[in-house]
C-alpha cells in the first residue's frame, strides 16, 4: 500500500505545517494527541495531505483514531475523493469511520454514495449507533429514498434508536420531505414539545403547500426561535402568501426575535413580489443597522428586491458597495436594469462582465436579449444569440428564442419573427406565440394574428390571453362581429379574462384595487381625485382609446369602463396620501392597456409627479409625459 505524498492541486503554496515533509525526524516524536491538534488546525487540504503523507512513513496510517480525524479533516477541506481513498485503503474499518465517511458524504451533498456505503457496513455486520442512525436518515431525506429510508426507521425500532431526539428528528424529515405527511405527523405527535421539530413540520407542510396546517403547528409552538419564524415566512413566500409573510416578520419583530440572512432573504423576497419597496427598504436599514454581512446571499437578493420595486438606481447602488460579485450578482443586475429600461446601462455591464472572464449563463443571455428587445437593438441581439452556442457552449432555450421574436416583434418585422418560430428546432409555446400576436396587434396585422391565433387554437394552448388579444385585433380594426365571435368561444371553452388587480404601498401597507373597485374606505376621495383628473385630462387634449374596450357598447360606456381600470384607482390613492413630489409606485398583475398607458403618462405630466407601474411584461416609468419603454410593451 503506498499513498502520494500530496495531489495536483492547483494555486499558490500552502503555508508548511510546523511538521510536514521538511522535517520528517521531528514527527516521530509526536503523540497521538499532538497529531489529532496538527489536524484540527489544518486548513487545507494540502496541509492534510502532508500530515497523511508522514503518517504513512512513520506507520501510524491504520491507527483509527488517526484515520478517523483524517477523514473529518477531509471533509472538513471539501475533500471528499480523497477522504474516499483513505477508507478504502483503511483495514477493517470500524462504525466510527464508516460514521466519518457518510457523514462526509452528507455534509457534501453525495447523498447516494453515503446510502450505498450504509449498505456495505450492514453486509459487513457492523451494528451501526444512534449517531450513524440518524446520519443516514438525512441521506434518505435529502435523496427523497423514501424505500431505504423506511429500511432504516425500521432497524432504528429494532436497536432501540428510536427514543432517541436526533434521530427521531431526521425520521420526521424523511417523511417530510417525500410527502409522506400522516407518518412524519405520528412521528412528531410521540415527541415532547421540541421547536426543531416543530420547524422541521412546518416547513414539510409548506413544501406541500399545506399551509393552514403549517400555520397550525407554527402557533403551537410556545418558545419560537429564529430558525422557526424564518421557517414560517419561508413558508408563506413559497405559497405566494406575500402579505401573511410580512405580517409574520411584524410580528417576529414584535416579539424582540432578531432574523438571521436567511430570514432577510424570505422577506426580501417577499417584498419583491408585492412591490413593497418601503418595507424592503426598512429591511436594508436593518441590517446596517445590525451589521448584516452584505454577502452574495444577502446582496443579490437586496439588488433583486430594489429592481423588482422599480428603484434600479438603488439596486445598483448595492450592486457597487458589494466587496464580492458572482455571476448570479450580475445577472440580477442585468436583468435589473434591463427591465427597468435602462438599456445602455445592461449591455455595458453584460460586456463588463464577459471582460472579466464570468462564464454567462442562461439568465445572462435571457437578461442581455432582453435589454436588446427593449432597446429595439435588433443587429447586436442577434450577435449576442448567435455567440450563445458558438462561443459560450450556452445551447439557445425556448426563452431565448421568445426574446428574439419579440425582438423582431417590437420593430415590425413580423414575418421573420413568424420564420424564426417555424425554423426552430423546439416547439413554441403559448408565451412566444403570444408575443407575436401581440407584436399582430401593435403593428395592425390582422392576416398574421389570425394565423397564430388558429397555430395557438389548434394546439391546445390557446388561453383566455390568447382570445383576448385576437379580439382586440378585431376591434382594433372596428370588426366587432369578429370579436364577438372570438369572446363567444372564449366563453365556450369556460375560459374567463383573468381580473386586473394593481396595488400600492403607502406607510408600509400594501392597498389592492381591482376594477371600479368601491372597497376601500378612502373610495369617495379616490373617486373625487379621479373625476379632478379626467377634467385635467380633457383640457390636456386626452382622447379615450376606446377600441381597448372589447364590448360592443356605446362609446359612454366604454369610456366609463375604461375610467375605473385598477390601476387608474390605485394612482388616485397614491395621488392623495402622499406628499407632493413623492414617486407612485404601482403593481398590476395584467399587461396595462393603451389607454391606461396614455392617461399615466399625462397624469405624470399634470401632477409633476414620477409614477413607476410594474406590469406582467416589464416597469413603465413614467415622467413629464413620456415612457421608459417607449410606448411599445
Amino acid at each position: 500500500m503506498a499513498f502520494p505524498a500530496s495531489l495536483p492541486f492547483s494555486g499558490p503554496s500552502p503555508k508548511p505545517h510546523p511538521y510536514s515533509n521538511s522535517n520528517p525526524k521531528s514527527f516521530k516524536f509526536l503523540n497521538q494527541k499532538q497529531i489529532i491538534l496538527l489536524l484540527h488546525k489544518s486548513k487545507s487540504i494540502n496541509q492534510v495531505l502532508s500530515i497523511h503523507a508522514q503518517l504513512i512513513r512513520n506507520g501510524l496510517s491504520q491507527d483509527p483514531f488517526l484515520v478517523f480525524e483524517l477523514l473529518r479533516s477531509c471533509s472538513k477541506c471539501h475533500a471528499i475523493g480523497y477522504a474516499s481513498r483513505i477508507f478504502h485503503y483503511t483495514q477493517k474499518p470500524n462504525v466510527y469511520l464508516y460514521t466519518a465517511l457518510i457523514d462526509g458524504f452528507v455534509s457534501s451533498g453525495n447523498y447516494l454514495d453515503a446510502i450505498q456505503l450504509y449498505s456495505r457496513l450492514l453486509n459487513e455486520s457492523i451494528a451501526p449507533d444512534n449517531y450513524l442512525m440518524a446520519s443516514i436518515l438525512k441521506a434518505c431525506g435529502s435523496q427523497l429514498a423514501l424505500r431505504e429510508g423506511r429500511e432504516v426507521h425500521g432497524r432504528a425500532l429494532k436497536l432501540g434508536f428510536i427514543s432517541n431526539r436526533l434521530v427521531k428528528l431526521r425520521i420526521v424529515e424523511l417523511y417530510g420531505n417525500s410527502g409522506e405527511l400522516g407518518d412524519a405527523r405520528q412521528v412528531f405527535e410521540e415527541m415532547p414539545e421540541d421547536v426543531v421539530a416543530s420547524t422541521v413540520m412546518i416547513s414539510s407542510y409548506s413544501g406541500q403547500g399545506l399551509v393552514e396546517e403549517a400555520g397550525a403547528v407554527f402557533g403551537g409552538v410556545r418558545r419560537k426561535d429564529t430558525v422557526c419564524w424564518t421557517a414560517m415566512i419561508d413558508g408563506f413566500v413559497r405559497n405566494g402568501e406575500m402579505n401573511r409573510a410580512l405580517e409574520a416578520f411584524r410580528r417576529m419583530q414584535g416579539e424582540n426575535v432578531r432574523p438571521n440572512e436567511v430570514t432577510i432573504v424570505c422577506v426580501l423576497s417577499a417584498c419583491s413580489q408585492l412591490g413593497a419597496l418601503e418595507i424592503g427598504r426598512w429591511v436594508h436599514s436593518y441590517i446596517r443597522k445590525y451589521e448584516i454581512v452584505l454577502n452574495l446571499f444577502v446582496g443579490n437578493a437586496l439588488i433583486n428586491m430594489y429592481s423588482r420595486c422599480g428603484s434600479i438606481d438603488e439596486a445598483h447602488k448595492v450592486f457597487d458597495e458589494m466587496k464580492d460579485r458572482d455571476v448570479i450578482t450580475y445577472n440580477t443586475m442585468i436583468s435589473g436594469l434591463s427591465m427597468n429600461g435602462k438599456i445602455r446601462q445592461a449591455i455595458k455591464l453584460f460586456r463588463v462582465m464577459i471582460k472579466l472572464r464570468l462564464r454567462p449563463t442562461n439568465v445572462t443571455f435571457v437578461g442581455a436579449l432582453n435589454a436588446c428587445s427593449h432597446g429595439g437593438l435588433v443587429d447586436f441581439g442577434f450577435k449576442i444569440f448567435d455567440s450563445m452556442a458558438r462561443d459560450y457552449r450556452v445551447e439557445p432555450q425556448i426563452e431565448h428564442y421568445g426574446c428574439m421574436v419579440d425582438l423582431l416583434g417590437r420593430v415590425g418585422r413580423l414575418d421573420e419573427a413568424y420564420d424564426l418560430i417555424r425554423t426552430m428546432k423546439m416547439t413554441p409555446d403559448h408565451i412566444m406565440l403570444g408575443t407575436l400576436l401581440s407584436a399582430c396587434k401593435m403593428h395592425k396585422d390582422l392576416e398574421l394574428g389570425e394565423q397564430v391565433a388558429k397555430v395557438l387554437e389548434d394546439r391546445g394552448q390557446a388561453d383566455s390571453g390568447t382570445y383576448v388579444l385576437l379580439s382586440q385585433v378585431y376591434a382594433s380594426f372596428g370588426e366587432w362581429k369578429e370579436a364577438a365571435q372570438v369572446r363567444a368561444k372564449m366563453k365556450e371553452a369556460g375560459m374567463q379574462k383573468e381580473p386586473g388587480c394593481s396595488s400600492i404601498e403607502v406607510n408600509n401597507e400594501i392597498h389592492e384595487f381591482l376594477l371600479g373597485d368601491i372597497r376601500h374606505p378612502q373610495k369617495e376621495r379616490i373617486y373625487k381625485k379621479l373625476e379632478e383628473l379626467n377634467r385635467l385630462l380633457r383640457l390636456e387634449g386626452y382622447r379615450p382609446e376606446k377600441e381597448v374596450v372589447l364590448q360592443d357598447i356605446d362609446d359612454g360606456e366604454k369610456e366609463g369602463a375604461l375610467a375605473i381600470h385598477s390601476e387608474r384607482l390605485a394612482i388616485c390613492y397614491g395621488l392623495i396620501s402622499t406628499e407632493p413630489g413623492t414617486t407612485i409606485r404601482v403593481m398590476k398583475n395584467l399587461r396595462v392597456c393603451y389607454d391606461c398607458h396614455s392617461v399615466i403618462k399625462l397624469i405624470a405630466k399634470t401632477t409633476r409627479r414620477k409614477i413607476v407601474v410594474r406590469d406582467r411584461n416589464r416597469f413603465h416609468h413614467f415622467e413629464n409625459g413620456a415612457c421608459s419603454c417607449g410606448d411599445y410593451w
